[in-house]
């Protein structure tokens, strides 16, 4: 597994990975985590990735965790 690149934007860990003819991208978030896989051929240049690192797409990367942490908070709460 190569690591592509990494960064932390707006409190959230990126990763990217190239593995076995895919990009993975790795969103993290505290105890939380979103993994999204792409195939290689998708993407004409690694650049290209960025995409993925901002507007609409990241916006509901962030939505989706606070969405996560309401419902892992929740269940924490029930124990």
């Amino acid at each position: 597994m190569r690591v592509v690149k990494e960064l932390v934007r707006e409190e959230i860990r990126v990763s990217i990975f190239s593995w076995n003819n895919k990009y993975i991208l790795k969103f993290e978030l505290g105890p939380m985590e979103q993994t999204f896989k792409l195939n290689e051929m998708d993407i004409l240049e690694e650049e290209d990735l960025e995409v993925f690192l901002s507007g609409d797409f990241f916006e509901k990367v962030k939505n989706r965790f606070e969405e996560m942490g309401n419902s892992f908070r929740r269940q924490l709460e029930n124990l």
